[in-house]
């Protein structure tokens, strides 16, 4: 036959349609499309069975296999029964683990919508859950200051070292880019309004103290956060996700002295210091705008800022950068002890340490604030 695809029906009960394949069939062929069986079928409505003669069949690929498929199919929808003994037993078997298991189509599954009870009920456990993680983790690291004071803490002291490298000279760059920036913004926004009263030395007193209460402080610790508390995240989270913590375990050694403890002690250590540092420099940053914009004497500004400042304004602010190192820290070890076991995880971690201890920052400097109002300082 020189037709790849042809037909015949011979007197048969049932009546047959015999689909004769011959030739090539390949996908470099020109080959013939359901559509030419689909019009005879059409043409023969009493037909009840379709069969198939491949005597005169030579190479085929898959180009046959998938043509004897939508046949099937286009039989299946008619309600014609499918006879495939004509074809060579290797065609018979691939069709066979093709139709096995048929395509389900599963229904999507719709998810009950949760009552608003269940709702509360969940994040008040979810809340629970958290707050027990957060107070074992606070006894744990009381218990390892106390053997700290004791002597006995397990931590390596040039590990500390580092610790406090890192969190003191190396931060040392962008907190006095950031501190002369804010305390120049300070004195700017106050020179727009004083200039009008001619009472320009009065910066002198805005950006001092701005800076030795609230805006040093303050400043710093977002520095930290962003710096070194989400570094301290992504350290331990990664040592969790590589199940070094566990192996510190298994040797006996505490993680909370070994990891733990140097990075509380080091922050808490730098952050002070570097608070005071951060005033320091943005004294000058104010300075800055005083002399060049204002026409004020250099002698000029700092007495005016050394009348308007005491002891009591630096050490306000000293005591306030203190408690946001312990925050600081706290939290960015925290988040990475609790961090999940894959690489997402520990991004996750370093960002939740970031912005939970900038959240934390500014509700101790508000209370903090307003404890100093209560007791005159």
């Amino acid at each position: 036959m020189s037709d790849p695809l042809a037909f015949s029906c011979p007197p048969s009960e049932p009546p047959t349609l015999i689909v004769h394949l011959s030739g090539q069939w390949t996908l470099y062929d020109s080959l013939p499309t359901i559509h030419d069986v689909e019009r005879q079928l059409e043409r023969m409505p009493s037909l009840q069975r379709v069969a198939f003669d491949a005597q005169h069949l030579a190479q085929w690929d898959s180009s046959l296999l998938a043509f004897l498929l939508k046949v099937q199919e286009l039989c299946r929808t008619r309600e014609l029964t499918v006879d495939l003994t004509g074809l060579p037993h290797g065609i018979q078997r691939l069709i066979a683990l093709a139709t096995a298991v048929p395509e389900r189509s599963s229904p999507k599954r719709v998810q009950p919508r949760e009552s608003w009870i269940a709702a509360i009920g969940t994040l008040v456990l979810s809340i629970l859950d958290r707050a027990q993680h957060l107070l074992q983790f606070l006894g744990e690291v009381m218990f390892a200051l106390g053997r700290f004071v004791r002597g006995q803490a397990r931590f390596r002291r040039a590990d500390l070292a580092l610790l406090v490298q890192d969190c003191g000279a190396q931060a040392l760059p962008i907190v006095t880019l950031i501190s002369f920036l804010v305390g120049l913004i300070l004195a700017f926004v106050g020179a727009v309004q004083l200039r009008q009263f001619g009472a320009q030395i009065y910066i002198a007193n805005l950006v001092g103290l701005g800076m030795a209460r609230e805006m040093g402080a303050m400043m710093t610790a977002v520095i930290m956060a962003g710096r070194t508390g989400s570094a301290f995240a992504a350290q331990l989270g990664s040592m969790h996700v590589n199940q070094e913590i566990d192996a510190f375990r298994t040797m006996g050694i505490a993680p909370m002295e070994f990891l733990v403890l140097p990075r509380i002690l080091a922050l808490t250590l730098m952050m002070p210091l570097l608070c005071l540092y951060a005033d320091l420099v943005g004294i000058l940053g104010g300075a800055f705008v005083g002399v060049t914009m204002l026409d004020l004497g250099g002698l000029q500004y700092f007495q005016q800022t050394r009348q308007a400042l005491t002891l009591t304004d630096f050490f306000g602010g000293l005591f306030k950068s203190l408690v946001f190192g312990v925050v600081v820290a706290l939290i960015g070890c925290l988040q990475g002890l609790r961090c999940g076991n894959s690489s997402a995880a520990v991004g996750m971690a370093a960002t939740s340490a970031v912005v939970l201890s900038i959240v934390v920052i500014v509700i101790c400097d508000a209370l903090l604030t307003v404890l100093y109002d209560i007791l005159g300082i």
